[in-house]
């Protein structure tokens, strides 16, 4: 069979131009990018049947979705959650799916030191006050807190989970703590002051819980109620990752009886919350929209990473293995 001339990209995801003008510059012949312009499932179906490869980010990727791609090469997702897409679907149709592992791992761990510093010392709180012609000085020394000599414990010890303990070494914590399935090499303790311990210790003896794991059947609402008042009394618990961890009820009781300081979100179930979900009232908790990752500079970075996996795929070459979900080898071009 001929090769095509060219291979047809589609990114899902509605993006900004200026977003779409630097993955435009960053992709080459022979590939061909297009953009979706809405999420409307018509729209998105009619993507799926055209295109030779399929960039979800945020848009969901549904069996029914992969079953009309018949064209399709490989998924490459943007980012690392594949939680939707329908990965069992690709295994059964032969689809290639990858992800950029890592890509956005340094964003990810910025937005949690923000949200840590956003709650402890209560940016959302005074920013309104403020610009609604206050001057709350006298009530903030009593109110917020610093990170110095504070320990942090981080469920979840990937490439995002060390990369915010590397940065929050700089505030001098009392300890660093992470929870995970396996073992980090133990030079990667050293470096980065880290230890590892079982979840019911961390949730008892960490002043901050990060939480930087997937989503799965077993980790749904594993932050739940009892979770949650086996946390330290004052506590923050910070969620960049996926709002299906957290039990949204049992935190918003937590915080409103004053178990938990607050909490920084950057995740929800489901996204967008809805406007009355009772955590976006509390003015302990500081939200951000699921833009972990979203930040100018680092699309290009992760346009490369996405197009090198594409030049390798249409090439005949092995992907990275920390990128590759379902096998390159099930479909064949």
């Amino acid at each position: 069979m001929s090769q095509p001339t060219t291979y047809t990209v589609a990114f899902m995801d509605v993006l900004a131009p200026a977003v779409q003008r630097v993955i435009l510059s960053v992709f080459r012949p022979p590939f061909e990018v297009r953009f979706a312009a809405n999420y409307d499932d018509r729209h998105q179906l009619a993507l799926c049947r055209e295109a030779d490869f399929l960039v979800p980010g945020w848009a969901r990727l549904t069996a029914g979705m992969l079953e009309t791609a018949t064209r399709v090469r490989a998924v490459h997702k943007w980012g690392i959650g594949v939680d939707r897409i329908d990965v069992d679907a690709a295994r059964r149709l032969g689809i290639p799916l990858a992800i950029t592992a890592g890509s956005n791992a340094g964003p990810v761990a910025e937005l949690a030191v923000a949200l840590i510093l956003g709650v402890y010392r209560r940016l959302y709180y005074v920013n309104r006050e403020m610009r609604a012609g206050q001057w709350p000085k006298a009530e903030m020394r009593e109110s917020c807190f610093q990170i110095h000599r504070k320990t942090i414990g981080l469920v979840g010890f990937g490439n995002i989970g060390r990369k915010l303990a590397r940065r929050l070494s700089g505030f001098e914590p009392e300890a660093i703590l992470y929870c995970d399935q396996q073992a980090a090499p133990a030079e990667v303790e050293r470096a980065l002051g880290a230890r590892r311990v079982e979840l019911p210790e961390l949730l008892a003896a960490s002043d901050i819980v990060s939480l930087h794991l997937p989503y799965t059947a077993s980790t749904r609402h594993l932050i739940d109620a009892a979770a949650l008042q086996h946390m330290k009394k004052g506590a923050v618990l910070i969620n960049t990752a996926r709002g299906e961890l957290v039990d949204e009820a049992a935190l918003a009781q937590a915080l409103q009886r004053g178990h938990l300081l607050g909490a920084g979100l950057d995740a929800f179930d489901p996204e967008p919350p809805d406007p009355a979900n009772p955590l976006l009232a509390l003015d302990q908790v500081v939200v951000t929209p699921h833009a972990g990752g979203g930040v100018f500079d680092n699309v290009a970075p992760v346009a490369a990473h996405v197009l090198g996996n594409l030049e390798r795929f249409v090439a005949g070459q092995p992907l990275p293995a920390q990128d590759l979900i379902v096998s390159e080898d099930r479909r064949k071009p």
